[in-house]
């Protein structure tokens, strides 16, 4: 089965809810947030799905201006997990960030997603605070994490490639959740 990305369109929407759900459940996004998202597209925002012949099996979000950027969301289905479909949509808005000239990524992820933040860490994040009941209606605390970008990004975002220095390992997570 082969996986791969594209720039979510408003006729992905349908699909990304459905996701949306299965991932997060009570802090899903509504339909209308995620078209609020599309339609600051490409000014500020950056959006990507992945896909197979089954459809959309992941899909991750972008903010970037003004020299910071921050991953907005980021999630793959459950019986994806495992096939680099985290890593591919993370690489990808790592490079987008590059191309917009930011020097920071920052993101949130829910301190009991020890999964997502190994990824986030192989990747060059680092902690830098809490964020203490930012996931609602749970209440659930979130890691903030910071990342450097730099025009290497642009040639190589992976672990210990071109833009990041640390060695890294093959890992699979998702935002939010």
């Amino acid at each position: 089965m082969s996986v791969a990305l594209r720039s979510m369109t408003e006729a992905d929407l349908t699909q990304v809810v459905e996701l949306e759900h299965d991932v997060f459940g009570a802090e899903a996004w509504t339909p209308e947030m995620l078209l609020g998202e599309l339609a600051q597209q490409p000014a500020s925002r950056y959006y990507l799905v992945a896909y197979d012949d089954g459809g959309i099996v992941g899909y991750a979000g972008l903010l970037g201006a003004g020299g910071q950027s921050d991953v907005v969301t980021l999630a793959v289905a459950a019986d994806h997990w495992g096939l680099g479909i985290g890593s591919a949509l993370l690489e990808a808005l790592i490079i987008e960030a590059a191309r917009r000239d930011c020097s920071d990524l920052f993101l949130e992820v829910r301190t009991d997603n020890s999964r997502a933040q190994r990824l986030y860490r192989r990747y060059g994040f680092v902690e830098i605070g809490i964020r203490r009941g930012y996931y609602q209606p749970s209440g659930a605390d979130a890691l903030v994490m910071r990342r450097d970008v730099t025009k290497r990004d642009i040639t190589d975002p992976s672990p210990g490639g071109a833009g990041q220095e640390a060695p890294g390992r093959k890992a699979q997570g998702r935002r939010r959740a």
